[in-house]
């Protein structure tokens, strides 16, 4: 496993995680409950940010795909 390929299997459970906080949110009739969901999905859009930033800087910055 390379540090490029665990980065894009945290992004793709990332984005499946923040569409499962999403139905959630959307299918539950508690204020409270859709709440919590929404919170979650906005700290996994943060997660994303800078998981995706990651990613951009090993792709701009590694030797290896200089060459």
């Amino acid at each position: 496993m390379t540090v490029k390929s665990d980065l894009q299997k945290a992004i793709a459970a990332s984005e499946a995680s923040k569409g499962s906080y999403a139905m959630m949110g959307e299918s539950t009739e508690d204020p409270q409950a859709k709440q919590m969901y929404n919170i979650m999905k906005s700290d996994m859009d943060r997660h994303l940010q800078y998981l995706n930033d990651r990613m951009n800087f090993l792709s701009q910055n590694n030797n290896l795909n200089q060459q």
